[in-house]
């Protein structure tokens, strides 16, 4: 399939992970990338698999949390390539604490991060998004529809992507623009992997979070991205669509 050919998408967090993999997967849809990350290295390295699979593809070194950062990052995608039709916000950062425990400038980061940057990055694509009709995909988490131990910060910050999403939705429907969530759960990526539960935290709550079916790769949220980026998905908007394996059913 090549249902992104002609379109102009801005993926966050493409270094790794689920960002990764929705740079890989619009490209062999054929589309043309502008990829946002912190980590200049690995960033290179997708774009360089990005092109590989016949993308045109640019890269900026973003810190989303940094208004400054963001608004010249979005304006260079849109000098660059004359348009943006996709906005796909992948970047965020995931910490478990005791929430008695946790240091003000820890969870001002994590809110920074997941939905301030969120935020920040769809401020500033939405006027172009308005231009060519286009839409958004916010990557949020189980942990914003259900109690996730230890994730105070992090639950906070992506319920606060899912309802922001909602808002977009109705705010921009009439105008053409669609935004929508993606809720992983159970997804195998650098963040994942690091993961660690705090001292004496008690091993039942960890096996409340664990999928009926085991855990996947990023590419299953990529496949998902594309779907809701596409035409294919032009009745769907104000969503938030849980892909986890069924560890919320």
């Amino acid at each position: 399939m090549k249902r992104f050919d002609g379109k102009i998408a801005l993926i966050t967090g493409a270094a790794s992970g689920i960002g990764r993999a929705t740079a890989l997967r619009l490209a062999d849809e054929g589309a043309s990338l502008f990829l946002c990350d912190v980590q200049a290295a690995p960033l290179d390295a997708a774009a360089k698999d990005s092109r590989e699979r016949g993308a045109t593809v640019e890269t900026t070194l973003v810190d989303v949390a940094d208004e400054a950062q963001v608004r010249a990052a979005v304006a260079a995608a849109a000098e660059r390539f004359g348009k943006l039709d996709v906005v796909c916000n992948v970047a965020g950062i995931l910490r478990f604490d005791h929430t008695h425990e946790l240091a003000l400038a820890d969870w001002s980061r994590v809110i920074g991060i997941n939905l301030t940057g969120t935020f920040l990055v769809c401020r500033e694509a939405i006027p172009h998004l308005l231009a060519t009709r286009g839409n958004i995909v916010n990557i949020a988490s189980t942990a914003g529809m259900t109690g996730h131990p230890w994730a105070a910060a992090y639950a906070a910050s992506k319920g606060g992507v899912i309802a922001m999403t909602r808002a977009l939705a109705v705010e921009y429907a009439q105008q053409g623009v669609r935004a929508n969530a993606i809720c992983p759960g159970s997804i195998e990526t650098p963040i994942t992997k690091a993961f660690s539960v705090p001292h004496g935290a008690n091993p039942k709550l960890v096996r409340r979070m664990m999928p009926l079916t085991g855990f996947a790769g990023p590419e299953k949220v990529a496949n998902l991205v594309a779907l809701l980026a596409s035409e294919e998905g032009s009745h769907i908007t104000g969503e938030e669509i849980r892909i986890d394996g069924g560890a919320l059913s």
